[in-house]
């Protein structure tokens, strides 16, 4: 069973469903209205642990009512929430949620007290990294921080895994120098690299200037056409289940999550991992919401089954 450490974003999410999205100016009625726990950093976690992985987080949360909650629902899976800070007078984060008829999403995220994680906090739980298999992060919380965790991992020899979402134009080289495998979709990938993703060779192009920045392994996340792997001189294209998507939120956070779960510190599994990975995903985006959809080991091994 992998040790997974995520550093990143806790947010309580307000989802709204509607028929299409709104336009400039345009005023249209919600179908539902409900709330869910979130944040990419936390439903990494979650998906790891709901997968079996051991899991540790690095956060913070506000001293607020959304703050218990995001609290309270993380305790339930029995995630290690020793490395999640509790703010005075900063609120928790929060992400609002629109998604039409056909499961696309349009989402507005406030940071709160995931921009207030300190590389000071991250040191002093330094041991959750140092004995992690994998540690895995975003860019929806603290930036120096996040480099302080991967230095540690570095040093300690734990593999680390970068989501660089939301996009960011100029990411930190001593951040991507201490990233083991990068997991960008296809719009992160462009920002990333200048590489406009259309096909295989297009991403094989953007993964090559990933890898001349120090990454061993590259994953391009491309939907429902699934997911582009290069590494070790190999590349590909891992295809997704064919499935009705009625919602993809957290659909990414899965996929990443789940597949730190069964693979190799070395990589050396990355087929495997992605294809799990991509099964988990599938049945995320059959459901609603984001933690509430995200699926459970024995969901898989089901579906495996059958």
């Amino acid at each position: 069973m992998n040790t997974v450490t995520v550093i990143g974003s806790i947010n309580l999410d307000r989802t709204i469903r509607v028929k299409a999205m709104a336009r400039p100016g345009e005023t249209i009625h919600a179908s539902e209205v409900f709330s869910a726990g979130g944040g990419k950093g936390a439903n990494q976690a979650v998906a790891a642990k709901r997968s079996g992985a051991k899991t540790n987080f690095i956060g913070a949360v506000g001293n607020d009512d959304a703050g218990k909650t995001m609290l309270e629902l993380l305790s339930y899976e029995d995630i290690d929430l020793s490395g999640i800070a509790k703010l005075e007078k900063v609120a928790t984060g929060q992400a609002y949620i629109v998604v039409d008829e056909k499961g696309e999403n349009s989402i507005v995220i406030h940071a709160g007290a995931n921009g207030k994680i300190t590389p000071e906090h991250v040191q002093k739980h330094a041991d959750l990294i140092e004995k992690s298999d994998f540690v895995i992060a975003q860019f929806e919380s603290d930036l120096a921080s996040t480099i302080a965790a991967f230095k540690l991992a570095r040093k300690a020899g734990v593999t680390t895994i970068l989501n660089p979402a939301p996009a960011m134009k100029i990411v930190p080289k001593e951040l991507l120098e201490t990233t083991d495998l990068i997991i960008p979709n296809e719009t992160e990938t462009e920002v990333l690299t200048g590489v406009e993703v259309t096909d295989e060779k297009s991403m094989e192009q953007a993964a090559t200037k990933l890898h001349a920045l120090g990454i061993k392994a590259v994953i391009i996340t491309i939907g429902s056409k699934g997911a582009f792997y290069s590494n070790a001189g190999q590349t590909g294209i891992v295809p997704a289940y064919k499935v009705k998507a009625v919602d993809t939120t957290a659909a990414g956070d899965t996929f990443i999550g789940a597949l730190s779960t069964v693979l190799a510190k070395d990589l050396s599994n990355l087929v495997e991992a992605i294809k799990y990975g991509n099964q988990a995903s599938s049945l995320t985006v059959q459901r609603f919401g984001a933690q509430p959809s995200i699926p459970y080991k024995h969901e898989l091994e089901e579906k495996k089954e059958n």
